[in-house]
């Protein structure tokens, strides 16, 4: 996870299967911030999730949030942008943690009176997440499909 306000700061997580990349930004500060997360919930490793917290959904979603209000980011002004949630590790879709992450998202951003702006989720592909701190744009590389803009 890494939050920033520096202008020339260009924040990237690399390969997105299962997991789920988090790009959040406030517009009006030009604060943002971008969360790798792999798992759902923190309760099925305790220990994993007090070293590192960014690794489970229901940690460290709260925890974006929390450093992006430290640089003054307003939760009513915030963007944010999902991708990932694939199915890349697990062809017969016994475990499906990619759709467990996205629905463990979106129930904490259900709970959290919060919504998502844009997502590209699913499918059996790798992304690649960038988040360009000066104007918020959020860039998706996708396997196969080249760059856009989310």
């Amino acid at each position: 996870m890494c939050v920033s306000k520096d202008p020339s700061a260009i924040l990237i997580t690399y390969s997105l299967g299962s997991c789920i990349g988090v790009s959040i930004y406030d517009p009006v500060v030009k604060v943002g911030g971008l969360l790798h997360l792999m798992l759902p919930e923190s309760k099925i490793a305790p220990e994993k999730a007090e070293k590192n917290p960014c690794m489970f959904a229901d940690t460290g979603v709260p925890l974006l949030f929390k450093e992006a209000y430290k640089y003054g980011a307003d939760k009513k002004r915030i963007i944010i942008k999902i991708a990932g949630g694939a199915q890349v590790m697990d062809a017969s879709g016994f475990f499906n943690i990619g759709k467990r992450n996205y629905m463990a998202l979106r129930k904490i951003f259900w709970k959290n009176d919060v919504l998502i702006s844009k997502e590209d989720i699913g499918g059996n592909v790798n992304r690649t997440m960038r988040l360009e701190i000066g104007t918020g744009r959020v860039y998706l590389k996708v396997s196969d499909s080249g760059e856009m803009e989310l």
